[in-house]
């Protein structure tokens, strides 16, 4: 495997695991140590990565921009998307939330008639060219890790509309620990989101599986749907089952 590759899919394996040793990178990899050590070192030495006594975490300090998790899981994503705008219908208020996933929706929604509330300035941004969407920005500051508004002038504004709809993204969910994102800043944002929405539908691919984030901002059982490329370890299908939760996959 080329070295580029490589370090491609140890930035992802980490990202999946949150911590792992280097002995476990070796044999997940079959290299060296002294391989392991220096593909290690250029992910610490970019932020991404921090060391840890044995190993290597997630730097949760500085979060990966966004042109950069873009990359990460392109294909599950576009899948998710493809999947997620099967749920939409003509007329629908939708919110669209932050991330990289939420931005696959827009090639599925770009011919329908919509109205859509969304935080991310690249889905903004690309769905200009398109008639029938209706947008409105929730304003506020914009965080250049994610591409996303966040603030109070965000909140205040998300109070007001009556949204059908909304399709929320995480860095990771747990039955124990609900559904989680790394950046405080738009957790009151999807919190609210929420709980204000008649349907909501989270956007996930299948690494984000029991995996949890700094913040929680709502539970599983808040959800209407969970949207994801592969069929859910058993003990999400048996939540989702006893909490009417959808799950919606290939």
């Amino acid at each position: 495997m080329i070295k580029s590759k490589r370090i491609q899919q140890m930035k992802e394996y980490v990202y999946q695991h949150e911590s792992v040793s280097l002995d476990e990178l070796m044999d997940h990899f079959q290299v060296s140590k002294n391989t392991v050590r220096r593909d290690v070192q250029e992910l610490v030495d970019s932020g991404i990565l921090k060391k840890v006594y044995g190993g290597v975490s997630v730097n949760h300090s500085t979060l990966i921009k966004f042109n950069e998790r873009k990359d990460l899981y392109l294909g599950k994503k576009q899948l998710i998307g493809q999947l997620a705008a099967t749920c939409v219908e003509d007329g629908d208020v939708l919110f669209v939330d932050s991330g990289t996933t939420t931005l696959e929706m827009l090639p599925y929604l770009a011919h329908r008639h919509l109205t859509i509330v969304t935080n991310n300035f690249d889905f903004i941004h690309d769905a200009r060219a398109y008639s029938g969407l209706t947008l409105f920005s929730t304003g506020g500051m914009l965080e250049r890790n994610t591409n996303s508004f966040v603030g109070y002038q965000s909140l205040e504004l998300l109070q007001k509309y009556n949204i059908t709809k909304a399709f929320l993204a995480s860095t990771g969910i747990s039955i124990a620990n609900g559904v989680t994102n790394s950046s405080p800043m738009e957790t009151e944002i999807k919190s609210m989101v929420a709980k204000k929405s008649l349907s909501t539908y989270l956007m996930i691919d299948d690494s984000k599986f029991d995996q949890y984030s700094l913040t929680t901002y709502c539970q599983l059982s808040d959800l209407s749907c969970i949207v994801t490329n592969s069929k859910p370890p058993e003990a999400y299908e048996n939540y989702a089952s006893e909490h009417e939760i959808r799950l919606l996959y290939p």
